[in-house]
């Protein structure tokens, strides 16, 4: 089904398409007629679904069309949970209202960068805001911002939102807004909180669930990898050597060993920069677009990288630590394969690590064999570390890990 077929405008669909948008995804077929009939929308979508733009032409279409009560008025607002997703979002609402007819202006605020540049920004005048919630609140306080116009309010990524604390915040914003508007929550999962917050915000809303379909999901080769801890970064430039990887996204469970990894990698000659939340702004920014532009090869990040994140051809993923729970295994190797483009996910597993890679594998319904590579063998069989832990461990990722001695003495009780 073509976009024209969903009732958006030729001037739209042309916008679309000078972005390389010819086919909507099921998503943007079912939400698309909904938004555009006024109707208050509470969707399902993944990673990696095109929800921006499922919410993103049709309110483009609308506001086109409704002219703004006064350019210091939004009509519409957007708030997202982190500043690497309004990022996103405000980029790919320009590539497309710089293509449409009407002048449609439109701003992009979040915290941890100077507030004074967004105050004289917004001030100027803007249609449709994509903003993080403390930002926003910022600007209202230094009356910069009038809500009481708005005429559609985008929830997007609802549950994530909630996850980070914006509960006070969302509800101190929806005060502001007006009960007359349309209201659309977009949500990766549909967790309680989420379906609470819709309760008391959305009107008779229109549902969508957009399930994980075996010809839906992303063409993602995964691969596990059996390694030692301390052999890992070793074991990842020697993948990098031998496969040739142009770029690859490396996650990490912390803030330092993002830095400590990046380090050392930088040290073997190879181009790499840490990616987290302790970063300034200016510098995540840099970061993102020397990746985006092949101009850095590796990334190495810490799970706020996971979501949000959309870098187009990106061919390999690795997981040098596992992630705390299932969902962020799906959320991480979700950064490749996207938009139709094959992709590659690496998880290595360590002989203390084997338990909680299992659950991962349990949960998300996968069956990955665990290989070796020559050269990067383990020196303790997995088993005999898991059975020696039994009762004091959880993969050795929460509680207390096997010691060095502990490892010695199992290898001779095997032997």
């Amino acid at each position: 089904m073509p976009f024209l077929a969903l009732g958006l405008t030729p001037n739209i669909v042309r916008a679309a398409a000078r972005q390389g948008f010819e086919t909507p995804s099921p998503i943007q077929t079912l939400a698309i007629p909904l938004i555009l009939g006024g109707s208050d929308l509470l969707a399902c979508a993944q990673t990696g679904s095109g929800k921006t733009l499922a919410y993103g032409l049709p309110l483009l279409q609308r506001l086109a069309k409704q002219p703004s009560h006064s350019p210091r008025q939004p009509a519409v607002l957007v708030l997202v949970p982190t500043r690497e997703l309004a990022i996103q979002v405000g980029e790919s609402l320009r590539n497309i209202a710089n293509h449409m007819d009407v002048s449609v202006r439109i701003s992009v605020v979040f915290g941890g960068v100077s507030l004074n540049p967004q105050l004289l920004a917004i001030r100027g005048g803007s249609n449709l805001i994509v903003a993080t919630p403390g930002r926003l609140l910022d600007l209202v306080s230094h009356n910069a911002v009038n809500l009481s116009t708005c005429k559609h309010y985008v929830l997007d990524e609802a549950d994530r939102l909630l996850d980070l604390g914006f509960q006070e915040e969302l509800q101190a914003i929806g005060r502001l807004l007006p009960q007359d508007k349309q209201n659309v929550f977009i949500s990766a999962t549909f967790p309680e909180r989420v379906l609470e917050l819709a309760q008391t915000m959305l009107r008779e809303p229109e549902r969508i669930s957009i399930p994980s379909e075996p010809q839906s999901e992303p063409d993602i080769t995964q691969h596990a990898i059996l390694v030692d801890t301390g052999r890992r970064t070793q074991l990842l430039r020697h993948l990098i050597s031998t496969q040739h990887w142009k770029r690859v996204l490396v996650f990490v469970a912390t803030k330092h060993a993002a830095e400590i990894v990046a380090d050392k990698l930088r040290k073997a000659r190879i181009y790499a920069e840490p990616f987290h939340g302790e970063l300034s702004q200016g510098k995540r920014m840099q970061v993102l677009s020397d990746f985006k532009a092949s101009r850095l090869k590796v990334v190495i990040a810490t799970d706020m990288a996971s979501r949000g994140l959309d870098i187009r051809q990106l061919p390999v993923v690795v997981n040098y630590d596992l992630p705390r729970s299932s969902n962020d295994y799906t959320h991480r190797i979700g950064r490749t394969g996207r938009a139709g483009e094959a992709g590659i996910a690496y998880t290595f597993v360590t002989p203390q690590t084997r338990s909680h890679f299992r659950m991962i594998e349990k949960k998300n319904s996968l069956s990955i064999a665990v290989e070796t590579i020559e050269g990067f063998e383990p020196e303790i069989d997995a088993s005999v570390v898991e059975d020696t832990s039994a009762g004091t461990s959880t993969g050795g990722v929460k509680g207390k890990r096997p010691s060095k001695k502990d490892k010695l003495r199992a290898a001779t009780k095997l032997q």
